[in-house]
């Protein structure tokens, strides 16, 4: 039976809106493999600012996926959180479930070197969030938690929710996830992970992570951590513009402001890692079936376009939001 040579995948055509188109599968090269999707996950936080085309001018280039169509503001496939199956190509992955930063698209044809083989004790439907958790691994390499350091992230979306994942398995640090919504407390437990709202949030903390998405978050931050205590910023505003009290204790403080992105390592780990070593450790660390809970809802690929205006509007508290594929 021949391979097909069509494939549907997701397009945003317009602000605020996408649809299902259908594509011509380019030839199989020798060293490509072909990939039949079975999930692919959506990044909300950013996957939302693309939907709505607030993706600014100067980072339309930066912010590309790796195989991203089309250009920014629209029309673009964009995404990068796929998991299937080879079905031809090297010998060695036929039939191997991979995982593969590729927008929402039935079946694709890629480098085999651009697909990363699924650990055995992680099931290819939690696959899906291998990206975020590359995203909360650099941001833990960027925040440096130390041994017996007090840690608040701020923010339980799926990025914030897999930091202090992370930072509550280093020994002795004292970590605590921080949210509006009360109702996240469920899901804090279910990873293992204090819980507090903004009210209750410990002050004097030597290391603050904001991924909340909202400059509120992110001032809030700034006056939880004490001397010398450092913010690590992992929200991505994307036209949004946040003003700061950057006076007082800020300067007076010596505190610390830094940006993290997934885009690039932390400079001290380049001599000796790449990407594919970390989406590899990421991949590793989806084993614990506890981060099931970080899936809020699923749809079929086909009901996608209908979903995504809700999925993606300002108001959702959707977490990991996961597509199948028939």
């Amino acid at each position: 039976m021949s391979a097909p040579d069509m494939a549907m995948a997701f397009w945003v055509t317009r602000p605020g809106h996408g649809e299902l188109r259908h594509e011509t599968l380019p030839a199989l090269g020798e060293s490509d493999v072909r990939v039949r999707a079975l999930y692919s996950g959506v990044s909300r936080g950013t996957e939302s600012l693309v939907f709505n085309a607030r993706v600014p001018e100067s980072e339309t280039q930066r912010m590309r996926a790796p195989f991203q169509a089309g250009d920014f503001p629209t029309p673009v496939k964009y995404g990068y959180c796929s998991v299937g199956r080879v079905t031809h190509g090297l010998c060695e992955l036929v039939d191997k479930t991979v995982f593969c930063l590729y927008p929402h698209q039935d079946h694709y044809i890629v480098p085999a070197a651009m697909v990363v083989p699924i650990p055995e004790s992680v099931p290819a439907h939690r696959a899906v969030l291998a990206a975020n958790m590359e995203t909360a691994l650099n941001g833990v390499w960027d925040a440096n938690p130390m041994l017996g350091e007090r840690v608040c992230v701020m923010g339980a979306g799926v990025v914030g929710a897999l930091v202090a994942y992370l930072c509550a398995r280093i020994p002795g640090v004292e970590v605590q996830l921080i949210d509006v919504n009360p109702e996240r407390e469920a899901l804090a437990r279910a990873l293992g992970v204090p819980f507090a709202l903004p009210e209750q949030a410990p002050t004097d903390q030597d290391c603050v992570i904001h991924a909340s998405g909202h400059p509120d978050g992110l001032r809030h931050a700034m006056s939880l951590v004490g001397n010398e205590g450092r913010i690590i910023e992992m929200s991505w505003f994307g036209q949004g513009e946040v003003s700061l009290p950057l006076g007082g204790a800020f300067h007076s403080q010596r505190l610390t402001l830094r940006a993290s992105q997934v885009g690039q390592l932390p400079a001290k780990l380049q001599p000796r890692w790449n990407y594919r070593r970390r989406l590899e450790v990421a991949l590793r660390l989806l084993a614990d079936p506890a981060l099931e809970a970080l899936i809020s809802s699923e749809s079929d690929f086909a009901d996608f376009p209908a979903l995504a205006p809700a999925l993606f509007g300002k108001h959702s508290t959707a977490l990991c939001h996961r597509i199948c594929y028939p």
